[in-house]
């Protein structure tokens, strides 16, 4: 990427609203579009560039607002078109974008095209969804009829029998959530129509969720075509298989990606971003869907970080080893390092609270821990994102029953797991370490009950360490995680080499600390974190750290020789 004309981006950071959570205007106790209105002058004082909006769309809230009904309106939950419009003015009237949720991999099963395609096998939306009749041999519902043995992500198989027409649906996620068929041009069309129609709104991009899906695989084992979804291989300990290889970054993903860039974005003035989420992206899928000569997306999002510490799946839990953390940032680093771009990020509403799970959120080194966690991830090269109330230290919930959850993927799991013979107090505390639930809690504004959400019941229970934590009490507070995250934002605004420099890993075997350099000309970073309640002799590991200028730090200036517990320091290098 050349230095002398990058794009917008670089230097940008992007905040996630959850909206259900982020602040209620109406006292229903679930956030709105009215509430972001009223806290815009939070994230104009953080410096963000950007507000990714999670979805508004009509949704009947199967997968809170990821089983969309209604692609061109806003559910009444949220507010109405209006205040939609009224947030892109006024985001725009203070120099920030706004990024809409894409989600086109599945409608809602309300959605009318769904009820249309559902209307009777002859129907001329049938093929806008993937219809399939039973396996071979069996009749519709019988246990094993269905197409394939492909497991959903959220537990149980993916096809869904309809019994008026005897035929099955394939839904990914929920069942609620009927997976479009993009191999029907006229699928396409019909997502592209709609992109422009809120580009043309004021719109200035999407992040496109699990956007790597929309392929499928129909070859045979003898590479042609046939038409058919194929088993995948057998999961352990269940009766269905894994059919990810049928679906990850699928034989098309490329051309479809291309195709919507000439339809929707190609030719369009203005700074514009596209985000792609990709489960299971490889660094090297990565650069081909990020070089800007193949104009597919911007950058992607990928999750090979956040699974370091699952086992067999992200329910069962080990330790995060650094050296593994940096092994994977390192890749990512090096391998985007001359095409394409990074998408960094610690939290979104699908992850547990990073304080919580990278750092420390014991009363002695939760600040800290999440001001390192905080500048580790801003100093490296891509473009970061930071989730709602991160940037305040949000910890995670501390359940203690299944009845404090929402989450449909905990609710699966806990029932699944349980009937499957695991031990109810073993899969509880699974959850409370893993559940999405701890992204959603409501944010944390002030002290008062209900920590400034709303003046109603919130939709999920408020953190009872909201009394201390808090945007209100950190707002003028100069060692804040806010007043941190400030700093950060700042600094990737005024200097080139945040944004732009080349990226070195030191230290790749310490078990504590992460140490690298960035590069531009003359220019030199070094970046120095101590992720342990661990002290260390800076010379000792790094001779040339204890003389180089400090550009930013975390800690109070102190001994410069010595790297203090969740320390992290931003120093020129002569």
């Amino acid at each position: 990427m050349p230095p002398e004309t990058p794009p917008w981006w670089t230097r940008a950071v992007v905040y996630q609203v959850y909206p259900r959570s982020f602040a209620d205007s109406d006292g229903d106790g679930i956030g709105d579009l009215g509430g972001i209105l009223q806290r815009l002058d939070h994230l104009a004082d953080l410096g963000v560039d950007v507000l990714w909006l999670s979805p508004v769309y009509p949704s009947p809230q199967a997968d809170n607002g990821y089983d969309i009904s209604d692609y061109q309106g806003i559910d009444p939950l949220f507010g109405t078109l209006e205040q939609l419009d009224e947030l892109i003015a006024a985001l725009h009237a203070r120099g920030m974008k706004l990024l809409m949720d894409l989600v086109v991999n599945h409608t809602s099963d309300a959605h009318p095209w769904f009820e249309e395609s559902r209307a009777s096998r002859t129907s001329a939306k049938r093929d806008w969804y993937w219809w399939r009749p039973p396996r071979p041999g069996f009749a519709a519902g019988e246990p094993g009829a269905e197409p394939t043995n492909w497991q959903s992500f959220f537990s149980g198989p993916v096809w869904e029998l309809d019994e008026a027409s005897g035929e099955y649906y394939l839904h990914l996620f929920d069942r609620r959530q009927p997976d479009l068929n993009w191999e029907n041009p006229q699928v396409r069309q019909a997502v592209y129509e709609m992109m422009r129609w809120w580009l043309d709104r004021g719109v200035d991009g999407f992040r496109m969720d699990v956007i790597n899906m929309i392929s499928k695989d129909l070859q045979g084992m003898d590479g042609a075509e046939d038409g058919h979804l194929h088993d995948g291989p057998p999961i352990p300990g269940t009766s269905l298989g894994d059919g990810s290889a049928s679906y990850l970054c699928g034989p098309r993903i490329h051309e479809f990606l291309a195709e919507m860039h000439r339809e929707v974005f190609a030719g369009r003035d203005g700074a514009l971003l596209t985000v792609g989420e990709m489960p299971g992206v490889t660094v090297e899928q990565a650069r081909l869907f990020t070089d800007p000569d193949r104009a597919e997306v911007d950058m992607v999002f990928q999750f090979e970080h956040v699974g370091l510490d699952h086992g067999t799946s992200k329910w069962d839990l080990r330790p995060l080893r650094m050296r593994d953390l940096k092994a994977s940032f390192g890749r990512w680093q090096t391998g985007l390092a001359d095409v394409g771009w990074n998408s960094l990020y610690w939290d979104n509403h699908d992850q547990p609270r990073a304080v919580s799970r990278f750092g420390d959120d014991s009363p002695e080194f939760r600040r800290d821990s999440a001001t390192c966690l905080a500048t580790l991830l801003h100093l490296h090269r891509g473009t970061p994102y930071v989730y709602q109330g991160e940037e305040l230290g949000m910890a995670n919930f501390p359940f203690t029953s299944l009845e404090q959850f929402r989450d449909v993927e905990s609710l699966n799991h806990h029932v699944q797991a349980v009937s499957a013979g695991s031990d109810p107090g073993e899969v509880l505390t699974a959850l409370r370490a893993m559940s999405r639930d701890n992204a959603r809690t409501p944010v944390q504004w002030d002290a008062s009950p209900n920590a400034g959400f709303t003046t109603g019941t919130p939709w999920l229970a408020v953190n009872p360490d909201h009394l201390e934590w808090n945007a209100a009490a950190q707002r003028d507070d100069d060692r804040s995680v806010l007043a941190h995250y400030r700093r950060l934002i700042a600094l990737r605004h005024s200097d080139d080499v945040v944004a732009l420099g080349d990226f070195t890993m030191l230290l790749p075997e310490h078990d504590d600390v992460y140490a690298f350099t960035r590069a531009l000309g003359d220019d030199e970073l070094l970046v120095v974190c101590n992720l342990s309640p661990t002290a260390y002799r800076l010379a000792e590991l790094l001779p040339e750290a204890p003389a180089a200028e400090l550009v930013l730090g975390n800690l109070d200036d102190d001994d410069p020789a010595e790297l203090r517990p969740w320390e992290a320091r931003v120093l020129r290098l002569p």
